[in-house]
């Protein structure tokens, strides 16, 4: 079984405070994609390149202390991709992709963090440009190679992935645009969501991000955010799914999907 989990640091120094790398220790995934480093390569070498056994490689921000992803992996892969091809949202360090190729099949492992709009009108519609430059590059991917893409989306797709979702229609996360975005991406060009192929009812249960606000996550207020987006044959292979909240690292949880891959698990 191929352990993959995706999490949402907010500052891996921060979730390494909070036990993050023990828990993976026990939990043992064979991959980890990580969002919101919140660090440059300074801070990574030495300290960050590998967690628990598993080796590091990231795409950093340009901006300290901004964005940041990365995969960490039991197993090498055979290419490391870099950013999507936008000069304006690499420079964010929003995508790093590990590839496991052979001459039998052509496989990724991407990790992606997606602008957040919830600051305003300006970071709204960057959130925008984005996804209008990042899907056409998931299209060609899904094209030429099988894939999992884990991430925070920044998107709630339907009313029951978040708990307060009428207060919401007109908030970032939950706009119809960006509602829309989803749903052709799932619909009209094939690419499965993952948890909701193996849990298509769950409400309060598939949270995976809660507000500081108030008591969100003490009253489970909270927002899936975090996705594994498939190719279909891959998605075909989801055995499990778990999201871990009996630690807190970060304000969100990491959502971990086993599949059936003996060849690479």
């Amino acid at each position: 079984m191929f352990k993959l989990t995706s999490l949402n640091l907010n500052g891996i120094r921060s979730a390494a405070s909070k036990g993050v790398e023990a828990w993976l220790a026990k939990a043992s995934p064979d991959c980890i994609c990580v969002q919101e480093v919140k660090a440059g390569a300074d801070d990574i070498a030495g300290r960050f390149d590998s967690l628990a056994g598993l080796k590091g490689h990231f795409h950093f921000a340009q901006k300290k202390g901004y964005s940041g992803v990365g995969v960490y992996s039991r197993h090498e892969p055979s290419e490391v991709v870099v950013g999507f091809g936008s000069d304006e949202f690499d420079a964010e360090g929003r995508y790093v992709e590990l590839r496991f190729d052979t001459p039998a099949r052509r496989f990724s492992v991407i990790s992606a963090y997606f602008p957040s709009g919830s600051s305003g009108e300006e970071r709204q519609q960057a959130k925008f440009r984005f996804l209008d430059a990042f899907e056409p590059h998931l299209l060609r991917t899904k094209a030429e190679r099988e894939f999992v893409l884990c991430g925070d989306v920044n998107i709630a797709h339907k009313e029951q992935d978040l708990k307060n979702w009428r207060s919401n229609r007109k908030n970032s996360g939950f706009l119809p645009e960006e509602r829309a975005w989803m749903t052709r991406l799932l619909d009209e060009h094939g690419v499965v969501d993952v948890y909701r192929q193996l849990r298509p009812d769950t409400t309060d249960e598939s949270y995976t991000w809660w507000s500081n606000r108030g008591q969100a996550y003490a009253n489970n207020v909270g927002w899936r955010l975090d996705y594994h987006l498939a190719t279909p044959a891959v998605a075909q292979l989801a055995r499990s799914e778990a999201i871990y909240k009996a630690e807190k690292f970060s304000d969100h949880a990491p959502i971990t999907v086993g599949y059936e891959m003996g060849w690479l698990g």
